[in-house]
């Protein structure tokens, strides 16, 4: 069963919504990334942090690894950098 990158890249982004905790929304948000793509691993029928990157990496694991870049990406840039109240 191939997930659509679609689903995978909104999952990604509606765990990396912004919060106003600094640091503390920096963690949940980077827990939320690494829940979304070891959801992404399992639903493609491998686990995460057991694939080596190489040429015949099926497509669905790239989707998810760059899935995980993004949401990472977005926590850096939004979570990191909120006011920590």
């Amino acid at each position: 069963m191939k997930t659509p990158y679609a689903l995978i890249a909104a999952l990604a982004l509606a765990v990396a919504t912004p919060a106003s905790a600094g640091p503390i929304a920096y963690g949940l948000c980077q827990t939320g990334c690494n829940t979304v793509v070891v959801a992404c691993y399992a639903a493609a029928g491998f686990t995460f942090g057991t694939v080596i990157a190489a040429p015949a990496v099926p497509a669905v694991i790239l989707g998810c690894n760059a899935a995980l870049g993004t949401c990472a990406a977005t926590c850096a840039t939004v979570a990191l950098f909120a006011p920590t109240p």
